[in-house]
């Protein structure tokens, strides 16, 4: 009995610190209905749960449909591509199109990546909704995906900014899914490197190894993909006046070579 109440307890400990968020969705609210083609306001607030708004920096916007893992619901639409929580504050607006889906009941949510001041990103979601009046189509996956859904409960939020490994992979969330893996109409490259101090390299290596070209002899399908997403840079850059004095002006040959142009 003492053990089953341990294993229970260790659980829900667990559970909460997986839904540990810093944006907490206020609108749409949990099961909303939206006419589709008409604008949507997104509002979010500080939950309270480390790390704190403040402590944030860039954030993308993006609506998405379908299950509550990565592999079971697509991104739809970038709503906001590089905000700035200093800036635009917590309120984001776009017209949705009537072509993104279709208007399976609480099929959408949207999904927040943000980026930590300390580095790593957090990703949040907001309460499922429904897009009434949709024309579109949802994939297979997705259609398959929200077979399983019960009610409006978003997708467990993601903290990345903790004991993460930057050589980690799954620590970036979509950023660390390798480019060509990705599926679907938005895609996501990791963050630039930034140039090093001096150059350390004695010669030039390839990152990946050479890989086959097939030359296309008939008509190529048309790509499904419509948008790349580059992950925010972290790093931040400051600069100061220089307190030296200036140098005195020449008084010897260069002084009067200057003299010269005085006329």
């Amino acid at each position: 009995m003492g053990r089953t109440l341990l294993w229970h307890s260790f659980a829900l400990v667990a559970a909460l610190g997986l839904v540990s968020a810093d944006v907490q969705f206020t609108s749409p609210k949990a099961g909303a209905k939206i006419t589709g083609g008409s604008a949507v306001v997104v509002e979010w607030k500080d939950s309270g749960d480390s790390p704190a708004i403040s402590d944030l920096t860039t954030y993308q916007l993006f609506l998405c449909a379908g299950g509550d893992t990565e592999d079971t619901y697509d991104t739809l639409y970038t709503m906001v591509t590089a905000g700035q929580f200093s800036i635009t504050g917590n309120k984001a607006t776009s017209t949705i199109g009537l072509g993104l889906g279709d208007d399976t009941t609480n099929a959408y949510f949207f999904k927040m990546i943000s980026t930590a001041a300390k580095g790593g990103t957090v990703v949040n979601y907001s309460n499922r909704f429904t897009l009434t009046g949709m024309t579109g189509t949802f994939s297979d996956k997705v259609v398959k995906a929200l077979k399983d859904v019960k009610g409006t409960d978003p997708p467990p939020s993601q903290d990345n900014t903790q004991d993460t490994d930057p050589a980690d992979p799954a620590a970036e969330g979509d950023y660390g899914v390798e480019y060509t893996m990705q599926t679907g109409a938005t895609r996501f490259a990791p963050m630039q490197p930034v140039p090093p101090t001096k150059i350390t390299k004695k010669k030039a290596t390839p990152l990946y190894p050479t890989s086959s070209v097939s030359i296309a002899t008939t008509n190529l399908p048309i790509p499904k993909q419509q948008t790349t997403i580059t992950q925010s840079q972290t790093f931040s850059v400051s600069s100061r006046e220089n307190p030296a004095s200036p140098a005195p002006m020449p008084s010897d040959d260069m002084a009067k070579f200057l003299a010269r142009w005085k006329d």
